[in-house]
């Protein structure tokens, strides 16, 4: 017997018609599981003389409202995962951090031309403090600008600490072990905790640096230790000799946690508690502490 969303065609040729309720069809259309070794494609007349459909236009048009609900409830449920969202967050910070840079280069670059006898050095101050410098051009076009500067540079904070709360949401176990932005930051760069959670360590440790990778795969250049976790304290705060060890260590970990997020989507304490003793006892060996 060949099943259709329409109905059902008996080996002898019977037509069984399903209900004409466009919710029922849906409902039908999910729960289809045709085997395509055996399927056999169907023409809209075949279902005209089934007698569920008047003519080949009305076929036609209740299969694309059936189809039109299928794809609107398909793209729901793609967009309704927190992933999703935090992936769009991230890409805003990541925008915002570019503008900001780009405006406060621009606007010292301004500054020095009223101010001549400043230092160039701007680029090793403080952010803050630039702007602040700015600020204080008094009847200029540049404090007006500088102040626009300022207040995206608190959306850029406020926009931050979101994500650092979603990510805490989404992936409880990965921002326990690198904090929320650097978990966020990582699915983010990989494109979803799916595909997080199926990445092996390697991967993950290196996740970020890959120009630094690929310079190494064609240049011969020294191998990257480490990507967009050298972000998490422990990695950068390691003494050189250990820190690609670190790196290691905390990319085995993440591995492990995007698999918890990701299958079970709640925080394991006890996996959380001997990741951490098994990080910091690695970090340790910076001061003669190694494992």
């Amino acid at each position: 017997m060949q099943r259709y969303w329409f109905g059902d065609i008996t080996d002898g040729g019977e037509c069984i018609p399903f209900s004409r309720e466009t919710n029922e069809l849906i409902e039908r259309c999910r729960s289809l599981e045709p085997e395509m070794d055996n399927f056999v494609p169907v023409e809209p007349e075949t279902a005209v003389e089934c007698g569920v459909f008047s003519s080949r236009e009305d076929y036609i048009a209740e299969l694309r409202k059936v189809t039109a609900a299928l794809a609107r409830e398909k793209i729901s449920e793609y967009y309704s995962s927190g992933d999703i969202e935090l992936i769009q967050m991230v890409r805003m910070l990541n925008e915002l951090d570019h503008v900001i840079n780009l405006l406060v280069e621009r606007g010292m670059e301004w500054y020095i031309v009223k101010n001549p006898d400043f230092s160039r050095k701007y680029k090793n101050m403080n952010q803050k403090k630039v702007i602040g410098m700015m600020r204080r051009q008094k009847r200029s076009g540049l404090s007006s600008i500088a102040a626009e500067i300022d207040a995206l540079s608190d959306k850029r904070t406020r926009l931050m600490k979101e994500i650092s709360g979603k990510a805490v949401e989404v992936a409880p176990n990965c921002s326990e072990i690198v904090g929320g932005l650097v978990a966020a930051r990582l699915i983010s760069s990989v494109g979803g905790l799916r595909e997080l959670a199926f990445l092996p360590a390697s991967a993950i440790q290196v996740t970020g640096a890959e120009s630094a990778l690929f310079t190494h795969l064609k240049g011969g250049t020294p191998s990257p230790k480490h990507g967009i976790i050298f972000q998490h304290r422990r990695v950068h705060n390691a003494d050189k000799a250990v820190r690609g060890k670190v790196a290691r260590v905390v990319a085995g970990k993440l591995g492990i946690a995007a698999r918890i997020d990701y299958f079970r989507g709640e925080a394991d304490v006890e996996f959380l508690k001997k990741a951490q003793e098994r990080i910091d006892a690695v970090f340790g060996g910076a001061g003669g502490d190694v494992e």
